[in-house]
């Protein structure tokens, strides 16, 4: 069942509620703090408070371009949620559907109501009460949350507008990859409140250490049967999420790799994969083999004690 199916019982939930809670995943990224300031705003139409949760400390350029331009007391840190609650509190989750990748992995066990709005693919590991809005067929969380402002007939400001066009360009790869007709649509429907694509790519603009940095892992690249291509980032640097799936999406574009895969050690010390696909290969499915898992086109896992060496090495003999 599609999002819009469900959309008269999500605001039949909202307007049960005094406060609402909205939170994203660790290292937010424009689909995450685009879907979750989207959500805010409808949350705020139906005449309710709402709250993003963000306690990460440090931000992307893009993110904190919008952070640095937003009104403050639109967000607050989990150790505030006491402070901001009343008698009755729903947690609107975005752009992910696991507890441990949440800001705050703890705050699914302090809320009896909960909503997730994403567009990854669920597993075993995923969040299992309340309601769960997952389209994986969509392209970000954003695109998602556009279908919902649409159904509302709520208008929103340019800046939020924009903000939201941006999580879509960021999860499409600038309409490269998961892209179809509602994809298209969402953009045209941001596009009429005055969102600016230009913005958008002043969001986007990369630091130039960062750029190097993965430039520096994709030189490493190999292909292998002839369709994937594989590279692993140095030991000695942490990479984040986003970062690896920046060099996979990156990878997809070159002739003749149909999926990608990059490994690299992540901030938290686990080893990541971030795998991406034209859709020819499943890229869930391999990943699942190294527990993580994930949708056709896109996939991600984390293993703990290992190196990067050895997590290569499984990849690939998987993969031949």
């Amino acid at each position: 069942m599609g999002i819009l199916e469900r959309a008269k019982d999500l605001r039949k939930i909202i307007k049960k509620h005094e406060v609402i809670f909205i939170v994203g995943h660790k290292d937010l990224d424009l689909d995450a703090i685009g879907g979750a300031l989207g959500m805010s705003y409808i949350v705020r139409k139906f005449h309710r408070d709402a709250y993003i949760i963000i306690d990460d400390e440090t931000f992307e350029p893009g993110v904190e371009k919008i952070i640095n331009q937003t009104l403050k007391s639109n967000f607050i840190k989990s150790t505030d949620l006491e402070k901001k609650k009343k008698n009755k509190n729903l947690l609107i989750i975005v752009d992910t559907n696991k507890p441990f990748l949440l800001q705050n992995s703890d705050l699914i066990n302090q809320f009896s109501d909960i909503i997730v709005i994403d567009h990854h693919q669920p597993n075993s590991s995923s969040i299992q009460n309340g309601m769960l809005l997952i389209d994986t067929e969509s392209s970000s969380a954003c695109e998602l949350v556009t279908e919902l402002i649409y159904y509302y007939g709520i208008k929103l400001e340019p800046e939020i507008a924009t903000t939201i066009l941006g999580g879509i360009v960021l999860d499409t790869n600038n309409f490269v990859v998961k892209t179809h007709a509602k994809t298209y649509f969402a953009a045209y429907h941001l596009a009429t409140f005055g969102a600016d694509p230009t913005k958008v790519q002043f969001y986007l603009k990369q630091d130039i250490k960062d750029y190097i940095i993965r430039q520096k892992v994709i030189i490493d690249v190999e292909i292998v049967n002839e369709w994937f291509a594989v590279t692993a980032g140095d030991e000695s640097i942490k990479y984040k999420r986003e970062e690896l799936a920046k060099i996979a999406d990156t990878l997809l574009q070159f002739n003749g790799v149909t999926a990608s895969f990059v490994v690299g050690r992540l901030v938290d010390g686990n080893i990541g994969i971030s795998a991406r696909s034209e859709g020819k290969i499943d890229v869930g499915v391999i990943l699942e083999k190294l527990s993580g898992g994930g949708g056709k086109q896109e996939a991600a896992a984390q293993i703990k004690d290992k190196t990067i060496k050895e997590v290569k090495k499984q990849l690939l003999e998987i993969l031949n």
